[in-house]
This record gives C-alpha cells, structure tokens and sequence, in this order.
C-alpha cells in the first residue's frame, strides 16, 4: 500500500492525570510543516494525536500484525502477558534525570494512554508483564486512572539501573509474595570502544545489566486453583536494544540464567516463566541461549504476521518457560493483540501518528493451568 502522508493535525486538551499532552494548533502546525519539510517526523509527538488522511484510507490499513481479536480464555486456567507499553511517563519532572535523558518531555499523550488501556481490557490477563514504566507511581496513576475495573490490587515497578529511568512492572490480581533486582550486577568483560562504526559511549567501562531483570513471585490462591496454591516465578526481562548490542544481550543473558540457577537452588520445584522484550528474535544468539538452557518459547515453531510483535515488522516480545511451567502452559490458546500500525510502506517510527496507536510493541499472551 502507497505511504500514506499525514495532512491533518488534530488536537484534544483533556487532561488525564499522569498521562496527558497538548499544545496549541498553530504550534503543533508549525512543527509539522517544519518535520515534512525536513522529510521526517519527531520521534515523540507533541500533539495528543497526529491523525492522517487521505479520506479513504481503510482503517484495517492501520492493523497489520498479531490477532485483531483475542483467543477465548481456556477453562481452569489463568492469564499472564507481557506488553511493552512504550515510554509510560507521567506529568512529574524527575530531577534525577537531565541531559539527553531528560524525562520533562516524555509524558505519555493520553489517547495512547487510552489506547493501551483498551488493549489491556481486550487481553484480560491475570497477571500482566509491562515495561518501559516511569515509576511506581505513574504506573499507579495509570492504573488508576484507566485499568480501576481489572481487578490489579497488587502492583510492583522498581528501579532497574536505567539511566533513562524506565523500569519492568508485574500487575497482578493475586498475590505477590516474592520481588527482587540485581542492579548493575557485573556480568564479565568491558564494553569495546565502537558499536559497529560507532563510537562506544560506554567504551572500557564493566558491563553490567543495562536493566536488571525483575523477579516475581505470584501466588495463586486455593480458592481459584480448586486445590493447593500455586506459585509462579516471573523474569521480567528487558534486554539492551540496539543493532551493535548483541554481545551485552549475550552478557545480560547468561546473568539471567546465573540468577534462576541460584533461584532454582533455594526451590529446584520453580515454575519458571521468563517474559518481556527481549530485543532479539528466536534466531539470535541471545535467545538461543535461553532455548539451550531449556527454557520452552510458548510459541513454537508458528511464524507469521499474527505473531509479529513489534512495528517494524519482528516477533521480539516472548514468553518462555521451563519445563515445570510449560507443562502447565497452553501453548495453542497463545496469541499477540494486534493494534494500531503503520500500513506497508510506511517508516514504523511515524506510526505514532496514527488514530488509536497505543506502543510499537504488542501484547503477548497465553493460558497456564496453575496446579503443579
């Protein structure tokens, strides 16, 4: 399909607490003609939503990867997903953060705010994996604000080492009995000097995880197992993005596994689901590290547009399990949402702009019978 070129600005100012972005049209229209004169768009809009023409443009153009419905739940089970939500920030200055990291502009627009929402609602998961939060408390804001009818009375969001700031969250209608971080734990080696052709910002400093994964705990209760309660270990991941990043992947990895072998040796019974945005597909190494390790990917061997995961086009986002888990999990009632995307021929980066765009991740979901 032809790229679509954006011709109308639209912009709302209802104000929505811990998500919210609006400017006036003659500014946001100046901004515009100055990003397509300069053949580009910004990365983070300053609008509440950049909508685009022409007229007849089908808006099933704008869905492109992943389910446009979710799969029925499966009987007895329960629901855990993982969702890049993209940049959930709120309203607050952080002071801790200036510079090229600085967070004042970084306010999540609330019709994506809205957007996520309305995809988590659809998927419905029990316990809900998100990355790229601000805070605790924009996630507690958010939750608030949009999800108060889901039924996530347990919430946990901790630093992770960013320097940008952005942590791995788990909401969850049961229980948390278990959370912990490594930060900045040592991974072995230093960082070279180039990334590719490209100076190295971290060069001859210890490479340490970028983010720390965070492990959780879930209890399922007896009430909802119809027996003995359940335990679930997460391992939030989300690994260093980036094309020349591969070899502190591989480093963050082979920390993770050190860490579930040292969680495995206080309960070698652990079921073990490691979930979130891997920044890798199945074919590289780092991930492959994780499959050698005998950790299950819930998907298999499907591919396919309906287990895309990210805008420009990869399947990144991933559930996996160990064998204990993946016996409990339903790997046929497994699906990614889809939600709004940019029609072929459009850069994935301008998606943004489109009505009903919520992240350029999308969720991943799947059903686990919680009895051991």
């Amino acid at each position: 399909m032809a790229r679509i070129w954006w011709l109308v600005v639209l912009v709302a100012t209802v104000g929505l607490a811990g998500c919210e972005r609006s400017e006036s049209l003659e500014q946001a229209a100046d901004r515009a003609s100055q990003a397509e004169r300069n053949g580009s768009v910004d990365a983070e809009p300053q609008t509440e939503q950049l909508a685009v023409g022409p007229q007849d443009v089908d808006p099933a153009a704008f869905h492109r990867w992943g389910v446009a419905e979710p799969r029925p739940r499966t009987p007895g089970t329960i629901r855990i997903a993982t969702y890049n939500v993209e940049n959930l920030f709120d309203d607050v200055d952080d002071p801790a953060l200036s510079g090229r990291f600085e967070d004042i502009d970084d306010t999540k627009p609330a019709s994506e705010c809205q957007a996520v929402a309305e995809a988590v609602h659809r998927i419905d998961a029990d316990v809900l994996a998100v990355e790229e939060i601000e805070s605790r408390e924009a996630l507690i804001a958010f939750r608030d604000e949009y999800l108060s009818d889901m039924g996530y009375e347990h919430v946990v969001s901790l630093d992770a080492g960013d320097e940008r700031g952005i942590e791995q969250a788990v909401l969850s209608r049961f229980p948390i009995v278990d959370h912990r971080q490594w930060i900045r734990r040592p991974l072995g080696g230093i960082h070279p000097d180039k990334y590719g052709s490209q100076e190295n910002w971290y060069a001859g400093e210890e490479i340490v995880f970028h983010r720390s994964p965070l492990m959780v705990e879930v209890e399922v209760p007896g009430d909802v197992t119809g027996g003995d309660a359940y335990r679930l270990t997460l391992i939030v991941v989300h690994h260093k993005s980036g094309r020349y990043s591969s070899y502190w992947r591989e480093a963050e990895v082979r920390g993770t596994l050190e860490v579930i072998a040292e969680l495995m040796a206080e309960n070698p019974d652990r079921n073990v689901v490691i979930l979130g945005d891997f920044n890798a597909q199945t074919t590289d190494e780092s991930v492959k590290m994780y499959l050698d390790a005998g950790f299950g990917d819930i998907v298999g061997e499907r591919s396919g547009p309906e287990w895309v995961t990210h805008a420009s086009g990869r399947r990144i986002d991933l559930i996996l399990a160990n064998e204990q888990a993946m016996r409990e999990i339903k790997p046929e009632s497994a699906f990614v949402l889809g939600t709004t995307a940019g029609p072929e021929g459009m850069d994935w980066q301008e998606a943004h702009l489109l009505p009903g765009y919520a992240s350029d991740h999308y969720p991943v979901v799947v059903d686990l019978t919680p009895r051991d």
